[in-house]
Parts: structure tokens; sequence; C-alpha cells
């Protein structure tokens, strides 16, 4: 069974993705903000990420940076899930290593098929 991890402050999002994410035979692991996220990384793998970029504590790309200093994790795929749609932004996250960046407003079915395509 392949781990998700989804790390965001808004529940909405939250309840949304994992509701998604596990119709879809995933396990899903959930974090608020960055730290809770690192916390769970000391103890699960997951094969990728979902992470925001603004988020109480940690933000998104502090984590990702973190993420990226971990042997046991520098295989793990990262998307990014955030509002901040400039330019500058979306190239931030990507070359902090994120393999995708989308912008909210998002479509849950790209979303999932971009998922599926980094798997």
């Amino acid at each position: 069974m392949k781990k998700i991890l989804i790390v965001d402050d808004e529940p909405n999002i939250i309840m949304s993705l994992e509701y998604t994410f596990k119709k879809n035979n995933f396990e899903v692991f959930i974090a608020r903000d960055g730290q809770e996220a690192l916390d769970i990384l000391q103890t699960e793998i997951p094969d990728i990420i979902i992470l925001d970029v603004m988020m109480p504590n940690v933000d998104g790309y502090a984590t990702l940076e973190e993420i990226k200093k971990d042997s046991k994790l520098k295989d793990c795929k990262v998307i990014f899930l955030s509002a901040k749609n400039k330019e500058s932004d979306i190239q931030k996250g990507l070359d902090l290593g994120a393999s995708a960046y989308l912008t909210k407003p998002f479509s849950i079915k790209k979303l999932t098929e971009k998922v599926n395509e980094l798997l």
C-alpha cells in the first residue's frame, strides 16, 4: 500500500484529500504544520508528500529543506499545494526540490493524476 503524507493547516483541504486518497488505497498520514510533518517523518517514510507553503510554526519551504537533508527521505516525492501562485514562489518550491507545484484553488482530479504520475 502506498503511503501519503498530507501537510496543510486548512481542515477542509485535509478532509477532502484524506477521503480521496484513502478511497484510492493509500495509507494516509496528516500533519497540520511543518513541525508535525517532520515529527511524523521520524517514523514513517511516505511515497509522496503533499505540502502546503503557508502554515504556522514551520512553513512548507523550510519543511522541504529539512526533508531533503534526510537521506532516508531523499527519494520521497513532494508536491507543493499552495495559494502562493507567483512565478517566484513556484520557482522557489521547485528549486528546493519539489517534484511538482500546484496552486490553490486546485482540482482533486489533477492532483490525483499528478500523484499517480509521480509514483
